[in-house]
């Protein structure tokens, strides 16, 4: 499976975990068959972290509450910082690339210049 697809099922694995009562293998089994372990290791690296995640999230959010954002957002941008922060395999550019594209997908240009403007402060400090 290709990563940007792995995003994309993790993005939805994600959506199940957030509206059910589900384990991470039940949320994963329901956006695909495979068993890809990047997409897993995306949708649990999520889980394991979101405390981190959301923490890290909040201090770069500008006239933004966490609850306010978007799902599409909120979701897109936890992978990313997932990603970012906890991963080393895949450099920051692409991770970012990857989340506008999704954005894209997913939700408006809005979305993708509102992500892109969150995740561009993880590159310019360290």
């Amino acid at each position: 499976m290709k990563r940007r697809l792995a995003r994309e099922l993790a993005l939805q694995a994600l959506f199940q975990l957030d509206n059910h009562e589900i384990s991470i293998e039940e949320a994963i089994g329901h956006v695909t068959d495979d068993h890809d372990a990047f997409l897993t290791q995306l949708v649990s690296g999520v889980v394991e972290h979101k405390e981190h995640i959301d923490a890290s999230l909040i201090e770069k959010l500008e006239n933004w509450s966490l609850s306010r954002l978007p799902k599409i957002e909120r979701t897109v941008l936890r992978i990313a910082i997932y990603e970012l922060l906890f991963t080393e395999e895949t450099p920051a550019k692409v991770v970012i690339n990857e989340s506008i594209e999704i954005c894209k997908i997913f939700g408006d240009e809005k979305s993708s210049r509102f992500v892109n403007g969150v995740l561009s402060k993880y590159t310019t400090q360290s």
